[in-house]
C-alpha cells in the first residue's frame, strides 16, 4: 500500500521548521492565480501562504462570486520561511492577507509590526480559546493538536496497556517504543517540546527528556520519515515503533485515504499528549488591497471555507459549531485538555529551549 505521506501531505500545521527562521531568502515563492469567474468589478487579492495551504476550487469560485476579486495565492515554503520573508518585506509586502502564521511564531510576527489591525466579521463565531490578540491584528483560522500516536494492532498482540500520559512514555514498559522529531528541524517535533515544557515546566522538562533517552527514544529529522518509515502503524510501513509523534488528525487520515474502509482507524491518540497549535490570517500592514484583503479574511471565517478545510489540510475549524466531515467525527479522539503555552513565551525562549533539548538528547 502507499504511504499517508504519498497520497496527502502532512496537515498544514506541518510547516514549521525552526532552522528556517534564520534564513534570508533570496526568492518571493510561487504564486498560483485561482482564476475563476468575472473579475473585472474588483481586481485581485493576494494570499501569502505556506506550501500545506490548500482549498477546494469551488470554494475560491463563491469568493469569486460574492466579491468581484480573483484570489492569487503566493506560497512561499513553510510557515517560518513565509513570516521570516514577511518581516524581511514589512515596508513593501508581497501581498494583501498572511495565512498560516502559528502560535509558536506569532508573538515574534506581532513584535516586528507585520499586521494591521482589522476585526473581521464572523469573529464573534470563533472559539474564545483561540483568540490571542485583543488589537485584533490576527484572526484564528483553524487548529489542530500535536499528539503521540500508536499503532492499535501492536498493543492488541503484545497485550500491553496503551500510554495515556507524557509520564508512561519514560516507562520501562514502553522502552524502545516511541519515535519522535527534532524540534529543531521539524514542527511537530517542537510542538511535542513544548508540551513537555507546559507538562513539567521551565525547571522539570529536561530532566523528563532525560528520562525518555535513557528510555530509548529515538530522534528523527522529520515527520514524513518518523511516521512513514520508522512506526509500525503508519499504512505500508515496515517501522518497529508503535508510538510516534504526530496529529490528532492522523487517524482519520488513515481511514480516508485507505484502500479499504477499516470499521476502525488502526492508529489512535494518546490525548494526554496533546499540544495545540492555532493558526491565524492577518491582513498585512501596507498591502495593496487592504479592502479586499478584509474580505478575504471574513471569507476565511465563512461556512464554506471553514467546512473545507478539513479534509483539505487536515486541520479543525475555528469556527464553533462548524459541521465536520463524518470521517473526523467518527474517527478521531479530541483531547479533553491540550497543553499550551503563551506565544511570548515561546518567542522569548524557543531557542534556548531546542539547544537544551540538544544537549539533554542528542550529546
Amino acid at each position: 500500500m502507499t504511504s499517508l505521506r504519498q497520497r496527502i501531505p502532512a496537515p498544514a500545521l506541518a510547516t514549521l521548521t525552526a532552522a528556517a527562521l534564520g534564513a534570508v531568502l533570496a526568492g518571493c515563492g510561487s504564486s498560483d492565480p485561482a482564476t475563476s469567474g468575472d473579475t473585472s468589478d474588483g481586481g485581485t487579492v493576494t494570499l501569502v501562504t505556506h506550501d500545506s495551504f490548500n482549498v477546494s476550487d469551488e470554494v475560491l469560485q463563491r469568493f469569486t462570486e460574492q466579491t468581484g476579486l480573483e484570489v492569487e495565492v503566493l506560497r512561499g515554503g513553510d510557515a517560518g520561511t513565509v513570516v521570516n520573508q514577511a518581516i524581511l518585506t514589512k515596508d513593501n509586502p508581497q501581498g494583501d492577507v498572511l495565512f498560516g502564521v502559528d502560535n509558536t511564531l506569532l508573538s515574534r510576527a506581532l513584535d516586528e509590526g507585520v499586521f494591521a489591525p482589522y476585526e473581521a466579521a464572523g469573529l464573534d463565531g470563533v472559539r474564545d480559546d483561540l483568540t490571542t490578540d485583543d488589537r485584533h491584528r490576527v484572526t484564528p483560522v483553524d487548529y489542530g493538536d500535536v499528539c503521540v500516536n500508536y499503532d492499535r494492532s501492536y498493543f492488541a498482540e503484545h497485550d500491553l496497556a496503551v500510554p495515556t500520559t507524557f509520564d508512561d512514555l519514560a516507562d520501562p514498559a514502553y522502552r524502545d517504543l516511541l519515535v519522535v522529531q527534532n524540534p529543531a528541524t521539524s514542527s511537530p517535533g517542537l510542538a511535542f517540546l513544548l508540551g513537555t515544557v507546559a507538562e513539567y515546566g521551565q525547571d522539570g522538562w529536561q530532566d523528563y527528556w532525560s528520562r525518555l533517552a535513557d528510555n530509548g527514544v529515538e530522534v528523527v529529522d522529520g515527520w514524513e520519515e518518523a511516521y512513514n518509515t520508522r512506526f509500525s502503524g503508519a499504512a505500508g510501513s515496515q517501522g518497529d515503533r508503535p508510538l510516534v509523534v504526530s496529529y490528532a488528525s492522523s487517524p482519520p487520515a488513515e481511514v480516508i485515504y485507505a484502500e479499504t474502509k477499516p470499521d476502525q482507524a488502526p492508529t489512535g491518540v494518546v490525548t494526554g499528549t496533546c499540544f495545540r497549535q492555532v493558526e491565524y490570517a492577518g491582513l498585512l500592514e501596507g498591502a495593496a488591497n487592504p479592502e479586499g484583503g478584509q474580505q478575504l479574511i471574513d471569507f476565511l471565517l465563512s461556512d464554506e471555507f471553514q467546512r473545507d478545510m478539513p479534509l483539505q489540510m487536515f486541520v479543525n475549524p475555528a469556527v464553533d459549531g462548524t459541521e465536520l466531515p463524518e470521517e473526523f467525527t467518527a474517527y478521531s479522539e479530541q483531547p479533553e485538555r491540550s497543553h499550551s503555552l503563551d506565544p511570548a513565551l515561546i518567542t522569548e525562549n524557543r531557542d534556548q529551549w531546542i539547544e537544551d533539548w540538544t544537549g539533554v538528547v542528542l550529546r
